[in-house]
């Protein structure tokens, strides 16, 4: 495939919760997993346009304009397309309100199309696909529905435009509006018009009411908040699990093979996670995806996986799905991870870094205060045992191990976090454990010091830089104020900073040869550290720099190319929103509070 220039992801995506879709700026849902985040898609045009099924909604003349944008402070996107007939504008959401003391996230698409101007004739197209493109529906004809069934999967479109118009594909003029209710399971028997309305009115309601209770910084406030609805939605609320994307082998790169199935939850990812949900003052997620994570701590009596499934799998088999053609051509089409089998031994100190507010915080700590010193030890010998090995690091190699600087550092960290826990609860025998596995760790991070180039390098006898090693300074492990810390910085800026403070993660070769594009996550950590070592005005302009990078709805990709800042990677990528939350409020507590600096 050949790269086009200034590439963007042209969608935005809604859901509840239970479910993510993927609405492009014509009308026509590109992806949507049902009954999952992990299942099958049911509309995968994203990857396949022949066999990944359609759900448009398209007019019969050229599109002359197209327009897309949320609706302000919630998920409910609106998608208003232009022709030399009349404009119409398409308004998709997932219903999530609070009924019955509890939340009502049906397996429910809402899709509602009013005429503006003129009188535009439309087709609607529906046809999903199960078995990733491998098998279709029939589709049986009902009095006010459409009624799709694969074996015991059973799909219903009702709505009050003419059934006929499925069977037929007969133009239909949009003289008013109709309504499409798409649900997997249960069939919709309501009042169409009149419980569509409804559903929109609460979910709007509960969308900005969620935003408006959130803790957002001053500092690039916009952009904060759309984050923070992104961060939601990739939250599957049944386990608290929150996954890294929707999508599955979306290209680091054009060619380049790098496509990934994200569809999980990176444990190994905890920590930023937390701290995204802690920033932004959303406890109930912080709780929900805290229970996950010592739920699976507490299952798994053997080595910590980097990542699970939503439901806590450990049985990720990656695969290949070679009937579908890949996005934009690209190949392979992946199932499964391959990354559950790495050794990546930051895991544990992840993880109790991620829960010491748990422990910690009088919010939450006499909930767990039976846990505390148990669970705390647990993970204390888990990183007993693995502080001396060599593991895949952070960007999970295949092909080879090291000692790396990034793993101890997180072990280190994990210690610090048990030694506050052991001095709250007054465990001695916790805190002397605690002590000397950060000396231990300690040892191993220094063994990574260059001295000539006044740089901490990626691992052990290793000469190449990684910008994970940023988070020596964002750890708080070197003194940001530090000389120390200021020529890491520096040493790394020279090496891996691209234009616009644009950073990759690393330039040496890896399994598939030389990274060519950068990694956004790793950009916001730069931000951070510029923050930290107090280099404040050049990390606010440096995140406005970033912003620009998403696309026309300011959702972010995993990947950005230095070249023509082209998207690439799974998309949204909730880490590249965790970053950018995460760099937001550095900033803003330097901002605000300039005595902490």
């Amino acid at each position: 495939m050949t790269k086009t220039a200034k590439h963007k992801y042209n969608s935005g995506i809604i859901g509840n919760c239970s479910y993510i879709a993927h609405v492009n700026n014509t009308g026509n849902i590109t992806w949507l997993c049902w009954p999952t985040f992990e299942d099958s898609f049911v509309f995968g045009s994203l990857l396949d346009q022949k066999d990944g099924g359609e759900f448009s909604i398209l007019p019969t003349s050229e599109i002359t304009n197209k327009d897309q944008q949320y609706i302000e402070n919630t998920n409910i996107l609106c998608t208003t397309l232009t022709t030399a007939e009349g404009s119409y504008r398409i308004t998709d959401f997932a219903p999530r309100f609070e009924q019955y003391e509890r939340y009502y996230k049906p397996l429910m698409l809402v899709r509602k199309v009013e005429p503006l101007e003129g009188r535009p004739k439309i087709r609607v197209r529906c046809t999903p696909k199960y078995a990733y493109g491998k098998e279709g529906f029939s589709k049986n004809r009902g009095s006010n529905h459409i009624q799709f069934e694969q074996e015991d999967i059973k799909i219903r479109l009702a709505t009050n435009m003419p059934v006929s118009h499925f069977f037929d594909d007969i133009p239909h003029v949009l003289s008013s509006t109709i309504y499409l209710v798409m649900t997997f399971g249960s069939p919709f028997e309501a009042p169409i018009e009149r419980t569509a309305e409804d559903f929109l009115s609460r979910t709007k309601a509960y969308w900005q009411r969620w935003v408006k209770n959130a803790s957002i910084p001053s500092f690039c406030q916009k952009e904060v908040i759309r984050s923070a609805l992104v961060l939601k939605l990739h939250q599957y609320e049944d386990t608290g699990a929150l996954i890294a994307a929707s999508t599955t082998s979306l290209p680091e790169h054009p060619g380049s093979g790098r496509n990934w199935d994200y569809r999980y939850c990176w444990l190994r990812d905890s920590y930023y996670v937390l701290t995204a949900l802690s920033h932004i003052g959303q406890f109930e997620e912080m709780e929900k995806y805290a229970s996950y994570i010592v739920n699976i701590t507490q299952t798994d009596l053997g080595r910590l996986q980097p990542l699970y499934g939503i439901m806590g799998q450990h049985l990720l088999t990656e695969s290949t799905l070679d009937h579908l053609e890949g996005y934009l051509g690209n190949k392979p089409v992946r199932l499964g991870n391959q990354a559950y089998e790495h050794v990546q031994n930051d895991v544990y100190g992840q993880a109790l870094l991620a829960l010491l507010p748990m422990f910690t915080d009088h919010r939450f700590s006499h909930q767990n205060t039976g846990l505390a010193k148990s669970w705390t030890n647990y993970i204390l010998n888990k990183i007993e045992s693995t502080i001396d090995e060599f593991d895949a690091g952070i960007w999970e190699f295949r092909n080879f191990e090291n000692r790396h600087c990034y793993s101890n550092l997180f072990q280190w960290a994990g210690a610090t976090a048990a030694l506050k826990i052991a001095e709250q609860y007054g465990f001695q025998d916790i805190k002397i454990k605690a002590q000397q596995l950060r000396e231990r760790a300690s040892v191993h991070i220094e063994s990574c010091y260059d001295e000539e180039r006044k740089v901490y390098t990626t691992a052990t006898k290793n000469s190449n830089l990684d910008a994970s090693t940023l988070q020596l300074i964002m750890m708080n492990y070197l003194d940001p104020s530090s000389e120390k810390a200021k020529h890491h910085l520096e040493a790394l800026e020279k090496e891996l900073k691209g234009e616009n403070g644009l950073f990759y993660r690393y330039l040496h070769k890896d399994d598939f040869g030389k990274p060519k594009s950068t990694f956004l996550v790793c950009a916001f950590w730069y931000v951070e550290a510029l923050a930290c070592v107090g280099r404040l005005d050049e990390a606010q302009k440096v995140f406005k720099q970033l912003i620009k990078y998403g696309n026309h709805l300011n959702l972010f990709s995993e990947d950005v190319d230095e070249q023509d800042g082209s998207q690439w990677g799974n998309f949204p990528q909730a880490y590249s929103h965790v970053g950018l939350v995460n760099a937001a409020n550095r900033i803003a507590v330097k901002l605000d509070h300039p005595a902490f600096l």
